[in-house]
């Protein structure tokens, strides 16, 4: 029997309205409604175009699909946190809740088997609820400064570099994906309902140092924001949460002590390229060296407006010195699970395709991991009989 709750979720998990899937497969809005509501089947021919739109086999639409298993509670769409310029549409916001929901759910799936270390993330952010409630009274931006400063000596950081900050963020706790989300959304992150903290970044290329901002504001937001409603929020409360986030972001990324110090020997502070080495060190785009530069009082507001005219006009807005020089991180946690799984025999590629009912190809667009990971194990399934696994009997 058709089952017109797994249509519904993975069309939400693609961002497609009914109307929009309507057009995709040349049948009316109305035709979909009744698929997803049971009161009508799909013909074979349609469930062949259903199949080739989600990346799914047919039987995909036979059965329960794995948020059955685990229920859609577990993320709720409210405490998404976007790094964007504006609060998003309902459709969107939606549509990334399933996708974290679909995530969830093949997490839960795989990792049966493995025992995570302490999750550390959670740790910090239930010590940081405690900071701010045992001092309410003290100022905002004083709270986030400790709460950054706690964070970082935590998370094994040193106080000389940001280096490997994807790979220490993965390690205390955070799932990390990739993803293509759009050109107005940078990220997003939030807490699973049992703790799990997942960042979304964006697969749209971006340079080292503008991704780790990324990851550095939503940590803020995972640490600061716990249980916030977001899509509750209006402009200006919403401007401030964000607010927050950066400025938790460059508290955490250019500790004051060592940043001080840094800049004391700078000649010409109004000048952007006396900041490369800073950049190089802490992998921080020189922008965002500005902007903890003048919060600082290293320069004024005149320097500052002066330094923007300078970043304008030598095109450094779009592209900065050593951005194509400073390799890109990328998440390599479920990979690396994935790959312990495939190797000690435990889960096959093709188990995978065949209990989730999808192509290979869904598998990349769940994970953002490349395709060709998958098509590389799934080949080493494939076993070759040798001449070493014959034996011969000896003629007396």
């Amino acid at each position: 029997m058709f089952k017109g709750k797994s249509l519904t979720n993975i069309r939400i998990l693609n961002n497609l309205s009914r109307k929009q899937l309507a057009e995709k497969i040349n049948v009316t809005e109305q035709a979909i409604w009744q698929y997803e509501n049971e009161f009508v089947s799909p013909k074979l021919e349609v469930v062949n175009k259903l199949k080739a739109v989600f990346h799914v086999k047919s039987s995909y639409f036979l059965n329960n699909d794995i948020l059955d298993e685990i229920g859609m509670q577990n993320i709720q769409v409210d405490k998404i946190a976007y790094r964007s310029e504006t609060i998003n549409s309902l459709n969107k916001s939606q549509s990334e809740s399933m996708h974290v929901r679909f995530l969830d759910a093949f997490l839960n799936k795989i990792e049966g088997k493995i025992n995570y270390p302490r999750n550390i993330l959670l740790e910090l952010r239930n010590d940081a609820i405690k900071f701010m409630q045992n001092n309410s009274d003290m100022d905002r931006n004083t709270q986030i400064k400790n709460i950054a400063k706690l964070v970082r000596q935590n998370i094994g950081l040193d106080n000389h570099s940001n280096k490997n900050l994807l790979f220490l963020l993965e390690k205390s706790g955070a799932f990390v994906f990739e993803k293509e989300i759009g050109e107005t959304i940078d990220a997003y992150s939030l807490w699973s309902e049992d703790d799990r903290a997942f960042i979304i970044l964006g697969s749209i290329k971006k340079s080292a140092v503008r991704r780790n901002f990324d990851l550095a504001h939503e940590l803020g937001h995972l640490m600061l924001h716990y249980k916030v409603e977001f899509t509750m929020q209006d402009k200006r409360n919403y401007r401030t949460l964000e607010d927050e986030a950066n400025f938790f972001a460059s508290e955490f990324l250019l500790p004051e002590k060592q940043f001080l110090e840094d800049c004391r020997n700078i000649s010409k502070k109004s000048n952007p390229d006396s900041y490369i080495d800073i950049k190089q060190k802490w992998l921080v785009s020189l922008q965002a060296i500005a902007i903890r530069a003048f919060k600082l009082g290293i320069i004024d507001y005149q320097k500052y407006r002066y330094f923007y005219i300078v970043i304008n006009k030598k095109g450094y807005k779009v592209s900065e010195p050593l951005d194509n020089q400073i390799p890109i991180e990328r998440p390599t946690k479920i990979k690396s699970i994935l790959q312990l799984l495939f190797d000690e025999g435990l889960y096959s590629v093709s188990e995978l395709i065949n209990e989730l009912k999808v192509d290979q190809s869904f598998l990349t667009i769940l994970t953002g991991i490349e395709e060709e990971f998958f098509i590389t194990n799934r080949q080493k399934e494939n076993k070759v009989f040798t001449v070493n696994e014959l034996q011969l009997n000896k003629v007396n």
